[in-house]
């Protein structure tokens, strides 16, 4: 992977050549595009060209290319609004999308284009672009190397048997045999589950302690602490379901399964041109569907002969799509046992950000039975206190009513002082318990 960023770094312009015309030259994320990339069909700079890496899948070779919007919408055969879902500036959920030469996929940081020859992906120094890159290449190796391992050790056995393919032999092919459209999908889905799940891990690493410390020390700080990370939370926890949303649809819906054969509707399609008694004006399908069309002679009427012509190229390939699609849904268990590994993979990372949630959750409601504590223990004691200034509230009733201006006989006793104020505190005493035994017989307060 070294190797490869290296690659992908920015290199200096040659001496002689100014700032502008190198930046013509580079790519926009600048980089210089590796060599031998063909340049056919490149338009120039400011017609928005985009940095693509393409991984070939005959050779595992990564090269850098720049690719206008229009070219790359005729070279895969996808509308503008695929296109966008790829866009950086914008802010996409993660989709993948099977169409009819092209597969496209948008998970996480993985944002590519994935035909049966070749893996287009957004150019980027992002760590996971690089790893996939890199992943993608050893594993096509790896199962370069091993089907000719398997070729030379196997040849005459697949001679006396007449075997042609490991399909043929086995029935199903390993996962090591995936289509290339397959095997660049699962690297797509490892990478992105891998990146939720080290996010999720990383997030219970930091949420576990904060939330023991929140439980034996309420404040501020610590609160806010809690927010950010709740808010943390429920963002990739939706990230998390859309990615698994998004499997689950897939393995629901057979038909778009089987769009997603795209090694194997290439070579019906190819089949179907190069056999059988087929030309350019009228062809027939293996199915026993004859063609209306007639032949158009391109002397008499050239410009109605190439609208025929490619009227009847596009309803061929609409009628090999739909054939290939038909015959592939009864034979979707590869893809829909690989979607469903990481259905489980993000099932389980959803599950561990559930657990966590409710963890949160937990300790939300031990805090509030915290504060509803102290909030009672408060009331109590406002009540307590409410109680005794009632209480010493008579002496000063008392206190007002022998400072009035007249003249009564208590006045002329020394020890009448005295007595006053024995009754009066007595009387406060026996209120105040009388209160209290009020308050524990109605279980207003624990006494």
């Amino acid at each position: 992977m070294e190797d490869l960023k290296e690659r992908l770094l920015p290199s200096k312009p040659a001496s002689g050549v100014t700032p502008r015309d190198a930046s013509y030259r580079q790519s926009p994320y600048g980089r210089q595009p590796f060599q031998g990339v063909d340049v056919l069909g490149l338009k120039k700079r400011g017609q928005g060209l985009r940095s693509w890496i393409r991984v070939d899948a005959a050779s595992g070779d990564a090269q850098v290319i720049e690719v206008d919007k229009f070219t790359m919408m005729r070279r895969c055969d996808l509308p503008a609004r695929d296109l966008r879902l790829l866009d950086p500036l914008f802010v996409y959920p993660s989709t993948i999308l099977g169409r009819e030469k092209a597969i496209v996929v948008n998970l996480e940081q993985i944002r590519c284009i994935i035909t049966s020859d070749e893996v287009l992906l957004l150019n980027s120094l992002d760590s996971y672009v690089l790893q996939y890159v890199v992943e993608l290449q050893r594993r096509l190796k790896a199962t370069g190397d091993a089907s000719d391992v398997w070729q030379s050790q196997s040849s005459d056995f697949n001679r006396w048997k007449g075997v042609r393919t490991f399909r043929d032999m086995f029935g199903s092919p390993s996962p090591d045999y995936l289509p290339f459209e397959f095997k660049a999908l699962e690297v797509a889905l490892e990478a992105a589950c891998t990146f939720l799940d080290t996010q999720a891990s990383e997030l219970e690493i930091e949420a576990y302690p904060l939330l023991d410390e929140l439980t034996s020390q309420i404040s501020t700080s610590n609160l806010e602490r809690v927010r950010r990370l709740k808010s943390r939370l429920v963002a990739l926890t939706r990230r998390v379901q859309k990615v698994r949303d998004e499997i689950e649809q897939l393995m629901d819906d057979d038909g778009d399964m089987a769009e997603m054969y795209l090694t194997e509707k290439k070579g019906r399609m190819e089949a179907s041109f190069y056999g059988g008694d087929q030309s350019i004006a009228g062809y027939r399908s293996t199915d026993g569907i004859q063609s209306i069309s007639a032949p158009v002679s391109p002397v008499s009427s050239p410009r109605d002969g190439r609208r025929l012509e490619k009227n009847l190229s596009l309803a061929r390939s609409r009628h090999d799509s739909i054939r290939s699609s038909d015959s592939a849904t009864g034979n979707i268990d590869e893809l829909e046992m690989l979607l469903e590994a990481y259905f489980i993979v993000t099932d389980s990372t959803l599950s561990k950000l559930t657990s966590l949630k409710e963890y949160i959750d937990d300790t939300e409601d031990f805090i509030n039975i915290q504060l509803d504590n102290v909030r009672n223990q408060l009331i109590q004691f406002e009540l307590l206190l409410t109680t005794a200034t009632f209480v010493v509230a008579i002496f000063g009733v008392v206190a007002g009513i022998f400072g009035m201006n007249f003249e009564i006989g208590l006045f002329n006793k020394p020890s009448a002082f005295k007595w006053v104020l024995l009754i009066t505190g007595v009387s406060g005493v026996f209120l105040f318990g009388s209160f209290l035994w009020f308050f524990k017989y109605r279980r207003l307060m624990p006494l």
